[in-house]
C-alpha cells in the first residue's frame, strides 16, 4: 500500500479496515532505512498513527503541519511522496531527517530546533486569517518540547488572541503525568459538541453584560476547573482541553480531530503514544533509539568501535574529578546521554540537573548554583548554546560566576543538516567578556582543559566534536599555560616524514582549533611528502591568547594557514590574522566555514562540500609559497 501513496488524497482512499497493516508497513520501512542510516527511530515509530490520522482528517499543504524539533516526521515524509527518495533519508544530496522547505510543499518550516511549533503555527495562522483564508494549521509538539519555555510562550499568546490554532501534544509520557482521569475524558468529549461550544459563547456574552455577575461566573468556572481539570494549565491558558486519546487508535483520533477542526477557539489535543511502538528494542529503550547511528535490525545492537570519543573522554574525566571534589555539579538540557552525562547521572544522582528542553533555564540555573558556591558543569550542544547566549552575558559573565560550558557537536555535525552545525560557537561567544574558551586537540588535552577550568575559577567554554579523539602523543598531556597553544613539530606526528627545519626554505605552520586537527595533519602529511616543511600549532586557547608567544611561534614560518571548525566572520583565525598583519607579518591564508547553511551528509562529505577537507587545507597552504 505505501508504495502507491504518492500524496495525502491517496491516503484517504484506503479502506479504514486496511490502515493498521498500513501502519504497520509504515514502521518496517522506517525500521530498515533507519537501521542503514541512522537516525530518530523511537519518536518516529511512535506517531505512525497519529500522522495517518491527521493526514487524513486534514488536507495538507491547504492546512498546514508544523512539526516541533520535526525529528518524528518520518512518517508524513512517507506520505507526501517522499516514499521513493526515503532511501536517501539523512544522506549527502539525499532527504533530510527533519521538515525541510525546499524539499516539499507539505513542510512549512525547516526545524530543528525545540520548542519553536506553536509561535511558528500561531503566526501562519495569524496571517492566512489576515488574508481571508479559512484554512487550519496544526502544531505536533511533544512533551519533552513542551519543557520549553518558549512554547509556553506561544500558548499564553494563542489562549490571549484567542485563535483557533489546534496543538497536538503528543505525550509519550516520558515528561507530563500520566491520564487526568475519566472524568476529565468525559468532559473533554462535551466540549467538542457544536451544542456546548453554542451554549458557552451565548453564556459568556450575557456574562460580559453584566460585570458584577461576571467575577462570581469567573471565579465558579476556576472552581470547576479546579475540581474536574486538576492541574489542567491549558484551559487555564484559555484553551479547549481534549483528551487524553490513545495515539494508536487512528479511528478515535480521526473522529476526535473531525470534530476539534470545527471549533472557533484554540484547543490541545492531548495523545498518548509509545516511543519506539513496534519494535521491542526501541520500546525497550526508547532514549537509546532517539538519534542512533546503524544498527542491526534482528537485535537492534550497534556496532561497537575501539576509539574514544570527545564525549566519552568527557564523560569519564567529570567523573574522575568529581570524585575528588564534591562541589562539582552537572546540569543538561535534556541530553544526558548525548552529552554523556548519563553516567555521571547514575554515579552522582543528588549531583546531576537535567532541565528539560529549556536552555535558557539551564545556564540561568548554573549562576544559582555557582553564587551558592557550587561548581556547575554545564554540557549543551554547540548548535543549542545558540538559545543562551543572552543569559551567558547577562547572568554569568556580567557577575563573573564560575561555569564551566562544555560544548559538545562543535564544528561540522554529520547527518542532522542545516540546524544542527555546531559551527556558530566562537563568534557568539568570543565577544563575551569574562569568558575564556578552550578548544582541546584530543582525549588527553580534554582532561587537561576540564580539570584547568574547574580550578580556574572562571567562567569558560571548552569545545569538542562529534568524532573520535585522534591518536594521542604526549605532549596533548602536557600543563596548561594560559593563553597559549601547543606547537606540535612533523617529527611528532609523522615521524617517518618529517624533515629537519634546517634543510628547508619552505616553511609552513598551520594554526587551528583543535576540532579540525585531525583534517590538518593529514594535509600536514601530504606538504611533507612534497618536501615541504609544515608544523601545527593548536589553539587550546581560543581566548584569551598570549599574543606576544604567538607571534613569537609564528615568525619562525615563511607563512601561516589558519584552519578552524567554525565560521570565519568573526571567527579566530580572522582575529589572528590580524593581529600578525599589525605586526607586518602578512603572508597568512585563512581556511574556515562558510558563512552559510549547508546540508546533511558524512562529516568527510561536508567539508569536502564547504572545501574544508585536507586537500583543500593542503592547496590553500602551498598557495602561501606561490
Amino acid at each position: 500500500m505505501l508504495s502507491g501513496i504518492n500524496s495525502p488524497e491517496d491516503l484517504k482512499k484506503i479502506p479504514e479496515d486496511k490502515l493498521p497493516d498500513l501502519a504497520t508497513e509504515i514502521r518496517k520501512k522506517i525500521i530498515d532505512v533507519v537501521g542503514k542510516n541512522g537516525g530518530h527511530l523511537a519518536s518516529n515509530l511512535g506517531v505512525v498513527e497519529l500522522t495517518i490520522a491527521l493526514h487524513r482528517v486534514f488536507t495538507s499543504p491547504n492546512d498546514a503541519f508544523v512539526f516541533d524539533v520535526s525529528h518524528q516526521c518520518y512518517t508524513h515524509k512517507l506520505l507526501t511522496g517522499r516514499y521513493k527518495d526515503f532511501e536517501s533519508l539523512r544522506t549527502f544530496n539525499g532527504i533530510s531527517g527533519f521538515t525541510k522547505k525546499a524539499e516539499s510543499k507539505h513542510d512549512f518550516f525547516d526545524n530543528g530546533h525545540s520548542s519553536t511549533s506553536i509561535s511558528q503555527a500561531l503566526g501562519l495562522l495569524s496571517a492566512w486569517q489576515l488574508q481571508g483564508r479559512n484554512d487550519k494549521v496544526v502544531a505536533i509538539i511533544g512533551d519533552g518540547a513542551l519543557t520549553g519555555g518558549m512554547a509556553f510562550e506561544a500558548l499564553s499568546h494563542a489562549g490571549q488572541i484567542a485563535k483557533n490554532l489546534i496543538v497536538v501534544l503528543n505525550d509519550n509520557q516520558m515528561s507530563i503525568s500520566k491520564n487526568t482521569g475519566s472524568l476529565s475524558k468525559y468532559l473533554s468529549r462535551l466540549t467538542m459538541t457544536g451544542t456546548y461550544q453554542r451554549f458557552r459563547k451565548n453564556i459568556d456574552k450575557i456574562v460580559e453584560k453584566i460585570p458584577n455577575l461576571s467575577k462570581f461566573i469567573f471565579r465558579i468556572k476556576r472552581g470547576l476547573k479546579g475540581v474536574f481539570f486538576t492541574n489542567n494549565l491549558f484551559t487555564d491558558l484559555g484553551f479547549e482541553y481534549v483528551g487524553p486519546l490513545n495515539g494508536h487508535d487512528i479511528k478515535e483520533l480521526e473522529d476526535v480531530l473531525n470534530r476539534v477542526k470545527n471549533l472557533s477557539r484554540p484547543v490541545v489535543v492531548h495523545v498518548l503514544t509509545k516511543k519506539g511502538k513496534g519494535y521491542s528494542p526501541a520500546e525497550n529503550d526508547p532514549a537509546k533509539f532517539h538519534g542512533i547511528g546503524p544498527f542491526l535490525i534482528s537485535d537492534g545492537n550497534v556496532e561497537k568501535y575501539d576509539t574514544l570519543s570527545f564525549t566519552e573522554s568527557f564523560s569519564r574525566t567529570l567523573i574522575k574529578l568529581a570524585e575528588k571534589n564534591d562541589r562539582i555539579v552537572a546540569i543538561t538540557a535534556a541530553m544526558a546521554k548525548g552529552t554523556g552525562l548519563d553516567a555521571f547521572a547514575r554515579k552522582f544522582p543528588s549531583r546531576f540537573y537535567d532541565v528539560g528542553i529549556a536552555e535558557e533555564h539551564a545556564v540561568s540555573f548554573a549562576s544559582g548554583l555557582a553564587a551558592g558556591k557550587l561548581i556547575p558543569i554545564v554540557a549543551i550542544y554547540s548548535t543549542f548554546i545558540q538559545r543562551s547566549i543572552d543569559q551567558i552575558i547577562h547572568d554569568i559573565s556580567v557577575q563573573n560566576f564560575p561555569i564551566v560550558f562544555c560544548l559538545d557537536r562543535a564544528g561540522p555535525v554529520p547527518n542532522d543538516g542545516e540546524t544542527h552545525q555546531g559551527i556558530f560557537d566562537i563568534a557568539l561567544l568570543k565577544p563575551i567578556p569574562n569568558l575564556s574558551i578552550l578548544s582541546p586537540v584530543s582525549g588527553d588535552d580534554l582532561k587537561v582543559c576540564l580539570e584547568w577550568a574547574i580550578n580556574s575559577n572562571k567562567a569558560v567554554s571548552i569545545r569538542y566534536p562529534k568524532t573520535s579523539c585522534p591518536s594521542e602523543i604526549p605532549i596533548f598531556a602536557s600543563e596548561i599555560q594560559e593563553g597559549r597553544g601547543i606547537l606540535i613539530k612533523s617529527e611528532e606526528y609523522a615521524p617517518s616524514l618529517a624533515i629537519p627545519l634546517e634543510n628547508s626554505s619552505k616553511r609552513i605552520l598551520f594554526v587551528c582549533t583543535g576540532g579540525i586537527f585531525s583534517e590538518v595533519v593529514q594535509a600536514s602529511r601530504a606538504l611533507l611528502m612534497e618536501n615541504i616543511y609544515s608544523d601545527v600549532y593548536t589553539l587550546r586557547f581560543i581566548k584569551p591568547i598570549d599574543e606576544e608567544y604567538f607571534y613569537s611561534v609564528v615568525s619562525n614560518y615563511s607563512g601561516v594557514c589558519f584552519v578552524e571548525d567554525g565560521v570565519k566572520v568573526g571567527g579566530i583565525s580572522e582575529y589572528l590574522s590580524n593581529v600578525l598583519a599589525e605586526k607586518k607579518y602578512t603572508n597568512t591564508i585563512i581556511k574556515a566555514f562558510p558563512n552559510s547553511y549547508f546540508p546533511q551528509g558524512t562529516r568527510t562529505q561536508i567539508c569536502e562540500y564547504c572545501k574544508m577537507s585536507s586537500k583543500d587545507i593542503c592547496n590553500a597552504a602551498k598557495s602561501l609559497l606561490e
